[in-house]
């Protein structure tokens, strides 16, 4: 769950939105705007991390034109690394999702989510096609997979969750990354922060389920980059997961099931798999090595 920060309002509505989340035990990160939207004190940033949540870095200025020209972009990188270095953020986004991957060796950050899976709806057509994390020379993408609160509310007008809850259920049978862009400034308004409450509520109920994992973005991209970082051995016919942090992991084989594909997957302590019809469990999906929570 991430919190794009665009005005003073959405700003000083932050705390209740804490409030709010901190009811259904989730926590989210903040992207803040460090120049030009409004004042950010230190004692601001500060509640925030307190309290558990993750600031990150949300464009320069927000004026959309972070990406306009290469040189003008350089500068303004040098300053946004600078903000991320003061404010001890590992995350970036940009503004309204404007992006241009071939320049994201200028930032010095441990992930970005400015990419959409898809874009029909934004600025800036095309996305990634991808529900996965992947990696974009030395940062870490987690892109964006669910519409933003804007583009349902403000260009669907659409005030449930059911569009919400279908691209949940796509993600999910993919076993994907559910990343949502819930902006402080849309959600004043009653109506739609009790449509807000609705996806919070439900996905809380998933939670319970043990069928989703609800981290904060920092977290998402430390396991992603530890679970790249392992390896899969074959011992005498049997396969295991090692490096640093494979007890977190779990081993699956790609089995073809009445025209599609399913997963087997070894539970057992030693992450061993001889074969297929040893398995303890079988879900769709596309993904070999995942988190155990």
């Amino acid at each position: 769950m991430t919190h794009d920060v665009e005005t003073s309002s959405g700003m000083k509505f932050c705390p209740q939105l804490m409030d709010l989340n901190d009811s259904f035990g989730i926590k989210s990160s903040f992207q803040v705007v460090p120049e030009g939207r409004y004042d950010v004190p230190s004692s601001f940033l500060e509640d925030i991390r307190k309290r558990g949540f993750e600031v990150n870095v949300h464009d320069l200025n927000h004026d959309g034109h972070l990406f306009s020209e290469r040189l003008e972009f350089l500068s303004r990188a040098a300053q946004i690394n600078s903000y991320g270095q003061q404010w001890g953020a590992v995350g970036f986004r940009s503004a309204i999702l404007y992006r241009n991957s071939d320049w994201y060796d200028a930032l010095d950050f441990f992930y970005d989510m400015s990419i959409p899976n898809v874009a029909h709806l934004d600025p800036q057509r095309g996305g990634c096609c991808t529900v996965f994390p992947y990696f974009i020379g030395k940062i870490l993408e987690l892109p964006v997979t669910t519409t933003q609160d804007y583009s349902l509310f403000h260009i669907l007008n659409d005030y449930s969750t059911s569009l919400w809850k279908r691209q949940i259920s796509l993600v999910k049978a993919k076993h994907g990354l559910l990343s949502f862009v819930i902006h402080p400034d849309y959600i004043i308004p009653a109506k739609a922060r009790s449509i807000y409450a609705e996806l919070v509520e439900y996905l809380s109920e998933l939670r319970s389920q043990s069928e989703t994992w609800i981290a904060l973005p920092r977290e998402v991209a430390a396991w992603w980059r530890l679970r790249s970082e392992m390896d899969l051995i074959n011992e005498g016919g049997c396969w295991r997961i090692e490096g640093e942090g494979s007890e977190r992991a779990a081993l699956a084989f790609a089995v073809l099931e009445n025209d599609s594909i399913v997963y087997e997957v070894d539970r057992g302590e030693q992450r061993g798999f001889n074969r297929p019809g040893e398995s303890s469990g079988r879900f769709p999906g596309s993904s070999a090595v995942r988190p155990a929570e």
